[in-house]
């Protein structure tokens, strides 16, 4: 499957699996903020990073997420429904 993505008014095509996302587009698929995905990553409740590469920014394969079941207080697995779009905008 191919996602389109624009960033920096720069449109770039290419497959899931080569795509990476940050904790902004982390955040927008969980429905949280940026820094309770930070807070998580830094408890170890999140999944291991798919990309260490530049230090302080690690990065997530969409597929690491999807299959992510985040648990304890303050997740809204309510929020968690087929109607959510593929990917962040």
């Amino acid at each position: 499957m191919r996602t389109l993505i624009s960033r920096n008014d720069e449109e770039t095509t290419m497959a899931d699996d080569q795509q990476l996302w940050g904790y902004e587009e982390v955040a927008a698929y969980l429905g949280s903020s940026v820094g309770a995905v930070r807070s998580r990553r830094s408890r170890g409740s999140m999944p291991a990073p798919d990309d260490t590469s530049v230090p302080d920014r690690p990065r997530w394969r969409p597929s690491t997420i999807r299959t992510y079941k985040p648990l304890g207080r303050g997740f809204r697995s309510d929020l968690l429904t087929s109607a959510r779009p593929a990917s962040p905008s």
